[in-house]
């Protein structure tokens, strides 16, 4: 599993031909992309959130196209969810949660910590999941994964 953080994003930034900016926005949007580029709010005062936030905005460049601020019109709000999956499939992979299983990590926070996020990112992916997948999904042959509450059951068979 490759650990995303601010620096990997960075990079994958780059070599996707991306540019980061990091300025004071308006209003409560924390990150915006627009054409080959994403400005980061400069007042995030941590590295973990910066790394959420850019993976969002990176999520914007693989899965979006054209303006889809208006999230009253259907399109855009779905265009919204794929930039949003894309970025909790990058940060908090299934893989990931096992790995944090294996490492004995519990509870929300420890696993936010674990996986170099937010706990409000990783409860946005955990909500996430649970409307994609259900209430758990088999990770692997070895794996399931509950959602609600959170935790791994591993088959030993």
């Amino acid at each position: 599993m490759v650990a995303y953080n601010y620096e990997t994003l960075s990079a994958e930034a780059s070599k996707s031909n991306v540019d980061i900016v990091e300025k004071q926005l308006r209003g409560r949007n924390k990150g915006f992309y627009s054409d080959g580029l994403i400005v980061i709010d400069k007042r995030i005062s941590t590295i973990i959130e910066k790394a959420c936030i850019l993976a969002e905005e990176l999520g914007h460049h693989h899965t979006s196209f054209g303006d889809i601020l208006d999230q009253n019109i259907i399109h855009k709000r779905k265009q919204e969810l794929r930039a949003r999956q894309w970025a909790y499939q990058c940060m908090i992979p299934l893989e990931g949660i096992i790995q944090a299983h294996h490492a004995r990590i519990s509870g929300r926070y420890d696993l936010a910590e674990y996986l170099g996020v937010t706990e409000e990112f990783l409860q946005s992916a955990i909500d996430r999941y649970t409307e994609k997948f259900g209430l758990s999904v088999r990770a692997d042959e070895r794996h399931i994964i509950f959602f609600d509450p959170l935790g791994v059951i591993e088959s030993t068979a």
